[in-house]
């Protein structure tokens, strides 16, 4: 004998399936690309991505925001690589095989001046100007009002400039 809280659990779960088949289909690719535009690695990119999607589907909790999350969880695991990388010397020379000279992520230097910010700096502008995701979606990812984040954006890019004239 089968209950009506059988075909329930059934619908609930094929829900789920589709909502994340969903989620995938329309977030993967750009979230790959944006992995292997920071660590100039295709493969690297999509390893990145799946296990930020792991992450996410892995949640017993709603996630409001997927893609501020996704793009949050891979900044995090794309600095994670960037530090076991730190210290082989050999990176800037396989960026350069990888990734033509003309893309901005592959510039080695920059992407050691935005690694060098504070953390509280270099998230906001990982997601901003990396992850190409809205003031809005980057407030609504870190949990901080708009304002904050423009002022973030605004301190960081001082940073930036700074650091750029100290080093010509």
């Amino acid at each position: 004998m089968v209950t009506a809280g059988a075909f329930g659990a059934d619908d609930a779960a094929s829900a789920r399936e589709e909502a994340a088949r969903a989620l995938w289909n329309d977030h993967y690719a750009p979230l790959a690309r944006w992995c292997a535009a920071m660590v100039g690695d295709r493969d690297a990119a999509h390893d990145i991505a799946a296990e930020a999607f792991v992450r996410l589907l892995s949640k017993r909790i709603t996630v409001h925001d997927p893609k501020g999350y996704l793009y949050v969880t891979a900044a995090n695991l794309v600095r994670d690589r960037w530090r076991r990388e730190q210290g082989d010397r050999k990176l800037p020379a396989r960026l350069e095989e990888t990734i033509p000279v003309s893309t901005p992520a592959s510039d080695p230097r920059l992407r050691d001046l935005v690694e060098r910010l504070p953390k509280r700096l270099r998230t906001p502008v990982l997601l901003h100007y990396y992850a190409d995701l809205s003031v809005a979606e980057v407030a609504a990812a870190l949990y901080k009002p708009e304002g904050t984040i423009k002022r973030m954006l605004f301190d960081a890019r001082a940073r930036l400039a700074g650091s750029q004239e100290a080093a010509q």
